[in-house]
């Protein structure tokens, strides 16, 4: 079955870390850029960050300098590094990728099935 698998969220106080990670069952990340959404409550769904097949990346300006994407093509996963967590990060975190799977060879997009992140204060 091809889909992402994320983990790593839970309940930090202000000021401390997470990693979440997102990994692809089933699949291969395509060359197409990936990257992390998050909806709060009452929120629409808005993007966090992005990093290209190259490597580059690119960050809202709300988590530039807290937050930091990457991916390991040779596990499938990607990740994202939060450190100085502020309560305003408190959200559902999701993923998206292009996937091509293993089956088939047919690329897609996905989302993750979403990582719940509480920052206390």
């Amino acid at each position: 079955q091809v889909r992402l698998v994320e983990s790593g969220g839970g309940l930090v106080q202000a000021g401390g870390s997470l990693r979440l990670s997102c990994a692809a069952s089933g699949s291969t990340f395509s060359r197409n850029a990936i990257g992390w959404y998050r909806q709060a409550p009452g929120q629409q769904r808005e993007w966090v960050a992005t990093i290209s097949s190259g490597g580059s990346t690119n960050y809202a300006d709300s988590v530039k300098g807290r937050f930091t994407i990457s991916r390991d093509y040779a596990k499938n996963t990607m990740y994202l590094q939060m450190n100085s967590l502020e309560p305003e990060d408190t959200a559902v975190y999701y993923c998206k990728a292009s996937l091509i799977s293993v089956v088939n060879g047919i690329p897609a997009w996905y989302w993750g099935q979403g990582t719940q992140v509480t920052v206390s204060s």
